[in-house]
């Protein structure tokens, strides 16, 4: 907001029932949604300063890369002091290995949740949550290519 930053968002995932958003779930659920987040933030800023002419559409993949960047470090930097905290919880996977597989597995989940969502209620946001399924799956599909 200039000077400030403003928190919105936190009725959960509007298209669930209120019942089904009640139900106890792995903390890394809401640390996903959290990393899904960050994404947003910097996607739809991006679409935004597009559409109000801040930068020119010759430079949308410059800034693209900024976004990303932004992304990548906010979340691994969210991630690194999650873990900082909660290794003593007994909530956590003991190794590494498991806890990623349960991270992607729940941003999985939480963008394929968005596609959905996007499809039904902001359509021009539909490219955010594919990009985000593009980016979790990346790694596997460049696997699939090199073979």
């Amino acid at each position: 907001t200039g000077n400030d930053f403003v928190i919105i968002d936190f009725e959960g995932e509007p298209a669930r029932a209120v019942s089904e958003r009640r139900i106890k779930r792995s903390p890394l659920y809401d640390v996903a949604g959290m990393v899904r987040s960050f994404h947003y933030a910097a996607r739809s800023a991006l679409v935004e300063e597009q559409a109000r002419g801040l930068f020119h559409a010759e430079e949308t993949p410059l800034m693209a890369n900024w976004a990303d960047y932004w992304y990548g470090w906010v979340s691994a930097a969210f991630i690194k002091r999650y873990l900082e905290v909660g290794r003593d919880g007994g909530y956590l996977p003991e190794n590494a290995s498991e806890f990623e597989i349960l991270l992607e597995a729940f941003l999985m989940e939480k963008a394929v949740y968005e596609v959905g969502y996007e499809m039904n209620n902001r359509p021009d946001w539909l490219v955010i949550s594919l990009e985000g399924i593009e980016h979790l799956l990346g790694p596997a599909l460049e696997d699939e290519a090199s073979q």
